[in-house]
Parts: C-alpha cells; structure tokens; sequence
C-alpha cells in the first residue's frame, strides 16, 4: 500500500526478460531507502513491484505479464527516468490517498499549461476499465502521484488535474510531453462500491438500477446532488 506521496526520482532499465532493473537519484536522502529489505514493494512510477535483490542504491525486480500489459513498462526503450515511493508503514501520514500499486490501465498526456498557481495537465483515456473509476473531485495516481481531479466527461476519458510546482518539478511529470502515456490507478474505493452494487442480493434491485443509471449518464444529464438523494446517496 502506498500513498501516492513520491519521494524520488530514479532510473529504470529492462535488464534480461521480464527483469528491471530499478537505481535512485544521488539526491535522495538516506531514509527513503534506508531499511529496503528483500520482498518489499516499491511503487515505480505507480507500479507496485518486489525487491528481488538490492544493493546501496538500486534493486532488481520482475515484471508480470500482466504488469507488462496494463502498464507502461512494455513500450520502454533503453532508460526511463520513474517516480518512487517506498510502501507505506503502518502509523506514516496518509498525505495523499490509498494507492495500491496495482495499476489499472494507461492513459494519454493530451496538454499541459502553466497558470499562476499550478500546471493543468489534460490526460486522454481509451480502456473503459480505467475511464469508469474517474469521477469530479475524486482521487487518481498518474505515474504513482496521488492527485485530485478537477473535472471530466461524463465518460471520464477526458479529465483534467491541477499540479502544484512542488509535485511538477519533484515529479517525472514534468517531463511529459503530449502523446506520452502514463499509468493510471483510480480510487480503489470506488472499485468496491461498485462491486458491492453489482453482487448485492436480488431485493435490491434499487441500487443495480442506481447503479445502471449512474455508468450510462451523459453530459445532458450529469449527476447531481438531486439524482443521488433519490437514488438513496442522500
């Protein structure tokens, strides 16, 4: 578990098959990394990924095939520069929110533009089981950064987040440029809300019908503070 706090930057390269391997900046501190033992998870670039064998400023670590297929590993050529954060202790600060590192699927730098205050960035998505989990002011990892969404489409395949020059330049997202991909990861709250509708007993059918309504809304109908009272969100 993490929480989509990075706290370095640092360097991937396939090695041989499915191995990475996985080295930190010069810069970052001695804590971070401190006690990294065999076995742990370590989030690189929102991905959740075992310590298969260590030294003083990297480790090894085996991708999946189907870490390979839902994330961006698969398209790297030769050096990536990727986001860390060591798995979250039980008692840390939870920042941000609750990122599992089990990566739903990719998404598409559309634009980004500095404003005064941040940088909004506009993400493309093409997998509906990434699009189904982004919704107005709810929680999403892009390459491990925990960030909040401002808005969306009434699919969620277009959305945009505002990111603060701290995160933007502590960040690999700085160095996006439009048409590069990212990993996604939506709220897991979310997964489970909709689970539950799904499998809930037979008498329930108010919350399927909920449910139905809510995943076929459009932009002539978006979801209100009305629609939910009525559907029993009140």
């Amino acid at each position: 578990m993490f929480t989509g706090l990075v706290q370095t930057l640092g360097s991937l390269t396939p090695v041989e098959g499915d191995r990475l391997q996985i080295t930190w900046d010069d810069t970052t501190p001695d804590w971070v990394f401190a006690d990294l033992s065999l076995g742990d998870s370590v989030a690189v670039d929102g991905i959740c990924l075992t310590v298969t064998h260590h030294w003083a400023t990297g480790f090894f670590a085996d991708a999946s095939p189907e870490t390979l297929e839902r994330t961006s590993l698969r398209g790297i050529q030769g050096t990536a520069r990727v986001n860390l954060e060591p798995s979250l202790r039980v008692g840390s600060k939870l920042g941000g929110h609750f990122v599992t590192g089990h990566i739903d699927g990719i998404g598409y730098l559309d634009s980004v533009a500095q404003t005064h205050d941040s940088w909004e960035m506009v993400f493309r998505v093409e997998d509906p089981r990434v699009s189904r989990y982004i919704v107005p002011k709810g929680s999403i990892a892009i390459n491990g950064v925990s960030l909040t969404v401002a808005d969306c489409d009434a699919q969620g395949t277009t959305f945009w987040v505002a990111v603060i020059p701290l995160t933007y330049a502590h960040t690999n997202l700085h160095a996006l440029q439009p048409g590069d991909r990212v990993n996604l990861e939506g709220d897991v709250l979310g997964k489970y809300v909709e689970k539950f509708l799904r499998l809930a007993p037979h008498g329930s059918s108010a919350a399927l019908q909920s449910l139905d309504a809510m995943t076929t809304m459009t932009q002539d109908s978006p979801i209100t503070a009305a629609f939910l009272a009525e559907h029993g969100y009140g």
